[in-house]
């Protein structure tokens, strides 16, 4: 059975950020996500194509909106490789200090189990990686946003606060540059999973429907490339079905895999894969609904799976009709990212008597759709039927509705007034009282809620948002659903939350499951109220804190189970050892599985996604008296099937993706450098993008800077021996040419690596008489490179001088070749 360190079931703001961070650290994750890939360019825009934009398998549906319908909200969700970050307005902003609390029936407040000081590393290290800047309204041409004007008008007329909050969005081609409208973005240096170029925002205000240009920083550009580059296998259309706790330890995950949506097929069968640790990532309905559906399997499971439900304050409403001295006043809420304002109200926490419960009220936007709605194109059946699902789910709302005049309410709001030069919808949320149920019935997802008990809160929001319609000279529309005091959510929270104990929550403040070590909750559902402000940068730093916890208790498991002859550097570093030992900047060389179906073919279907052929080592026993030392190195770039000329096969339109990554291992440090051939022992995995994909290096050898030719030549020499994906043996046999010249050559030379696969496994002395199956190049990366210094270790006596040592040896080697002739 197939089986990773780590399954991760998601890949929204909890999934993705876990998934990177212990793919980073070597682990092997797979992650699993129910929908699509959606790169640039792809995402709906006919109604044709908006027909099938919804979530619903047993219809055939598979796109990304999947619509939910509870007692008292309704909330829209996403369903893709992205998940909520595909469609959400693209805000960070933190939770409030003071905003860490659940308030108590009849008054007082309990705090969270986590705090935001416990939460500010991680919120530094998420907005770094998604690229949270403000819209960049100083700037020419974006300071043509009338709705972000408007909104700042009536902030300062009403007195309340407003910023512009941090935006995961590429305004700018790289960090730092200057903002301009569709410019390419630079690459981050980890790639892109889409392997399809990006470019800056056009201020179109399509967000919420998925950003063609690609100028969204959302999870697929980021978090999932980043996971990706570091080996996380990253399956799209698996559907998880259910998950157990396996005999012995870990866990069982069985999912379906949805491999053509387009085709009319039997129910897909069961498949199941186990793992060392499942990290929950599915969303709050999702992981929630997964967890009420194996409860039988988790006996002992807390009886607060369902509870703190809460919407997060969200509602929506609108100004219409805005005025300026009898004028139109221009709002073009089409123009410009989705939110660009966010106006805080303070909460009774803040010190402010009487103020009630926060909020925030963001300015909202829509497309300009004017060419979608006239679009003539394929308007066939798909159109009738998205049509007919859109009335249906509208008659659904509104059966039981006692206002007879509904149909002007929507007339006035959809063809008189919503979409027009001056309007503007509005978006509020806040500290909502999370005292909703989800529960089974009748085997589907429920829940309890109502907005009654949050009412003084959605009232203040309201009376706000008529001010500023006041102060706009707008008319002032409610959602129509707040009639029946419906609202719609796209923020829901809770199910799965955590607390201090399983009385109080299903999992503790890092989001371990109590009772079940190695499963945990990665998003919304763990959260035990409402975030406040829009909860994305939340949950995600608390699956970046997650992981750190989780990547503690792996890195304490792995030295408790070190031999005892096993002994800590003089840095107080992991043993080397290759494959087993993390690095101290959380990456290690445990090897993970290859990144499935994004560019690279996935692991042999034959062979333990952990690595059990020699892809996973536990740390080597050191020798009394001897010091070993390792580094890791990861190498990129192309190969070219039946050709024998390296730098041809680099270049030729028929190549194909090459990479490795090797622990390179010398077991006595001395003898290493002594012996004139400097051989190590090379460990890891040989990945070959259409021919077997990741494939453990069977046995590897790693020569340093042998002498060849002249005496100001040396070679980096690398022979690895691995069988492909139809159990052919092949060997890559490479070398890096460090020749005499100026000292700008040193990195071009070092980091430049010509390879050849060879059929069979072929030593050094066989080479000359073997068929060559594919010649190429492969590079080192600057960010690859700068982590590989990082990942240097030794393991015995004088573990500090050893390394210097070699620093010397290596600065000398270099300075014999590329240092002044002499005189």
């Amino acid at each position: 059975m197939e089986h990773a360190d780590a399954v991760v079931v998601g890949s929204g703001f909890g999934g993705s950020v876990a998934a990177y961070r212990l793919a980073e650290a070597g682990q092997s994750v797979v992650l699993l996500e129910r929908g699509q890939p959606y790169p640039p360019g792809s995402f709906p825009r006919t109604p044709a194509e908006m027909g099938r934009a919804f979530w619903d398998p047993a219809a055939g549906l598979y796109g990304m909106f999947d619509v939910w319908s509870f007692k008292g909200c309704d909330s829209v969700v996403s369903s893709g490789l992205g998940g909520g970050s595909l469609i959400y307005a693209n805000v960070l902003l933190r939770k409030d200090e003071r905003w860490f609390v659940t308030d108590l029936p009849g008054g007082g407040h309990h705090p969270w189990p986590v705090s935001r000081a416990d939460l500010d590393p991680h919120y530094d290290a998420v907005e770094a990686m998604l690229g949270a800047t403000p819209y960049p309204l100083e700037q020419v041409p974006f300071d043509d946003t009338p709705k972000t004007h408007a909104m700042q008008d009536a902030a300062a007329e009403l007195g309340l606060q407003i910023t512009l909050p941090p935006l995961a969005v590429s305004f700018a081609a790289r960090p730092g540059g200057t903002p301009g409208l569709s410019l390419p973005i630079a690459d981050a240096g980890y790639g892109n999973i889409h392997g399809a170029g990006r470019r800056t925002c056009k201020l179109c205000g399509e967000c919420d429907i998925g950003c063609n240009e690609g100028a969204k920083n959302s999870l697929d550009h980021t978090y999932l490339s980043a996971a990706a580059h570091h080996g996380a296998d990253i399956r799209t259309s698996r559907e998880v079905k259910a998950i157990r706790p396996r005999a012995g330890g870990g866990y069982e995950v069985d999912y379906v895999h949805h491999a053509d949506p387009t085709a009319k097929k039997s129910r897909p069968r069961v498949r199941t894969i186990t793992c060392d640790r499942l990290i929950l990532g599915a969303g709050t309905y999702g992981t929630t609904f997964l967890l009420l559906k194996s409860r039988e399997a988790f006996p002992g499971l807390s009886q607060a799976l369902g509870t703190r439900f809460s919407g997060n304050g969200d509602l929506l409403t609108f100004l219409l009709r805005a005025k300026d001295r009898n004028r139109v006043r221009p709002l073009n809420a089409s123009r410009g990212p989705v939110i660009t304002t966010a106006i805080r109200l303070p909460d009774e926490l803040d010190g402010v008597p009487g103020a009630g419960r926060g909020a925030y009220i963001e300015d909202g936007g829509y497309p300009g759709f004017t060419d979608w709605i006239v679009d003539s194109l394929d308007l066939g059946n798909d159109f009738e039927r998205a049509v007919k699902f859109l009335w249906n789910r509208f008659t659904e709302f509104f059966k039981d509705a006692p206002d007879t005049n509904l149909s002007k309410e929507l007339s006035d709001l959809i063809g008189d007034g919503a979409l027009t030069v001056s309007s503007l919808p509005l978006l509020g949320m806040g500290r909502d009282t999370a005292d909703g149920r989800l529960h089974l019935k009748g085997g589907r997802l429920a829940a309890d809620w109502t907005a009654e008990t949050s009412e003084a809160l959605f009232n203040r929001v309201r009376k706000t948002m008529q001010g500023i319609a006041d102060v706009l000279g707008a008319d002032y529309a409610d959602n129509p659903m707040w009639f029946r005091k419906r609202i719609i959510t796209v923020h829901p929270l809770g199910g799965a939350p955590m607390g201090g104990h399983p009385g109080e929550g299903v999992c503790d403040a890092f989001g371990e499951v109590f009772g079940f070590p190695g499963l945990y909750i990665a998003d919304g559902a763990a959260m035990p109220g409402p975030v406040g402000p829009n909860p994305s940068l939340t949950i995600a730093a608390h699956a970046d804190r997650m992981a750190t916890r989780l990547l503690d208790g792996v890195s304490a498991q792995r030295r408790a189970a070190a031999p005892a002859a096993t002994v800590p550097s003089a840095t107080g570093a992991e043993p080397a050892g290759g494959a087993g030992s993390l690095d101290g900047a959380g990456n290690g060389s445990a090897y993970g599985p290859g990144r499935g179906e994004w560019g690279v073919a996935p692991p042999r279907g034959t062979r333990p996604v952990s690595g059990d052929h020699g892809g996973t080592r536990g740390p080597s026993t050191v020798v009394a008296g001897r010091t070993s030392l390792s580094f890791t190195e990861e190498m990129k770039g192309f190969v070219t099937y039946g050709e024998s000329d390296a730098r041809i096969g680099e270049l030729a339109e028929g190549r194909k993706p090459l990479s490795f990554r090797l622990t390179i291992t010398a077991a006595d440090t001395d003898r290493f450098l002594a012996d004139p051939e400097h051989e190590a022992k090379a460990e890891g995995w040989v990945d070959a993008g259409g021919h077997g994909g990741r494939c453990p290096v069977e046995r590897g050898t790693f020569n340093l800077f042998v002498a060849d030719g002249p005496d100001d030549r040396r070679l980096m020499k690398y022979r690895l021996f691995y069988t492909d994906g139809e159990d052919r043996p092949r060997t890559l046999s490479g070398y890096k040419d460090v020749l005499h010249g100026p000292p700008t050559r040193i990195w071009p030379d070092t980091s430049t690596l010509y390879v050849r696969l060879l059929d069979g496994h072929v030593g050094a002395d066989g080479e000359d008489g073997a068929d060559v199956v594919a010649a190429g190049v492969l590079h080192i990366r600057l960010t690859d490179f700068a982590r590989q210094l990082t990942t240097f270790r030794t393991a015995g006596p004088d573990g500090a001088g050893k390394l210097l040592d070699f620093g010397r040896f290596f600065a000398g080697e270099l300075w014999e070749v590329y240092g002044p002739d002499p005189v």
